[in-house]
């Protein structure tokens, strides 16, 4: 009897310990003072980039430690997000520097339960927080600013657009969501956040998501409210052609841009995506289109400035 008590109390202790053993630790914060925290490329232009990067981790276990965000701390540990960011710099930034910091993102894991989201999401949100105020009072020097994010990027940079002081909304020449939504309640809650027209009007707001079909849209377009065509820059029904060979028609009443005449295969990230959801492509196919409006903006701000 008083062996079958010590390995009831030996398992109860046990127990005890798994109970509170590590789960979902939370990485060490990136320092922004470091240069090891950001991927930079100065081109001595008048106007910088600051780009947040789309997810680019999976869940990671080291040791009995469970991880659901990014070694940012440790920017050799995140070559997925270095690899995007030196992609997004040679596409989109033409002549303009590139500022983009490493931070503790959530991992693609977390999409699948949605419910995971608002427990997460605010540890990348605080070092994209911090990393912003650090390039603007460390490496600005009082540039004017396009700001830029896909996907979870995106998702981070809306949160963005909704604490941009005045004094910084004067700097702003254009926001690209990629890849994300904005949502009616984004839009009352910032006047930050206000829709592209045309293509060279500035201190604006570009977004859009490309699908074969509204049924195959994903949650990163859901409640989407805002849109504009990267290809002719309406944001009406006229169609556009890319590569002559694909159609690009945003659909006002989803704010989808649909296309047609794709036909390859192997591009969706299942289980996130449904085949005919695009959004793998949201900068590849468009990037020419995004280099060349963020230049036509930044001119458009120039002159507006009266330079």
């Amino acid at each position: 009897m008083r062996h079958w008590m010590i390995l009831t109390a030996l398992a109860a202790g046990l127990a005890v310990l798994a109970s509170c053993a590590p789960r979902g630790r939370i990485p060490d914060a990136p320092d922004y003072d470091s240069p090891a925290s950001w991927y930079v490329t100065d081109r001595g232009a008048d106007v910088d980039i600051f780009y947040i990067s789309s997810t680019e981790t999976f869940d990671s276990t080291v040791g009995r430690r469970v991880y659901h965000h990014a070694q940012a701390a440790d920017s050799a540990a995140c070559p997925g997000m270095r690899g995007e960011m030196e992609g997004v710099d040679r596409i989109m930034a033409g002549d303009l520097n590139f500022y983009s910091p490493f931070y503790r993102q959530m991992s693609m894991e977390t999409y699948l339960d949605t419910t995971l989201i608002s427990s997460r999401f605010p540890v990348g949100m605080d070092d994209v927080r911090r990393a912003f105020r650090h390039y603007v009072d460390e490496f600005s020097e009082g540039r004017p600013f396009v700001l830029a994010g896909f996907s979870q990027g995106g998702e981070v940079l809306v949160e963005l657009l909704k604490e941009l002081p005045d004094s910084l909304q004067d700097r702003l020449v254009a926001a690209y969501v990629l890849g994300w939504k904005i949502t009616p309640d984004d839009l009352a809650a910032s006047p930050a956040i206000r829709p592209a027209r045309s293509s060279d009007d500035i201190g604006v707001t570009i977004c859009y998501n490309s699908v074969d079909s509204p049924e195959n849209a994903s949650f990163v377009s859901s409640g989407n409210t805002v849109a504009i065509n990267p290809v002719n820059w309406c944001t009406d029904a006229t169609p556009a052609v890319l590569f002559d060979s694909l159609t690009v028609t945003l659909d006002p009443e989803t704010k989808l841009l649909l296309v047609d005449g794709f036909e390859g295969t192997g591009y969706a990230w299942k289980p996130y995506f449904k085949d005919g959801c695009y959004h793998t492509f949201e900068i590849r196919w468009y990037g020419e289109s995004l280099r060349e409006n963020i230049a036509l903006r930044c001119e458009a701000y120039r002159t507006a400035q009266g330079d």
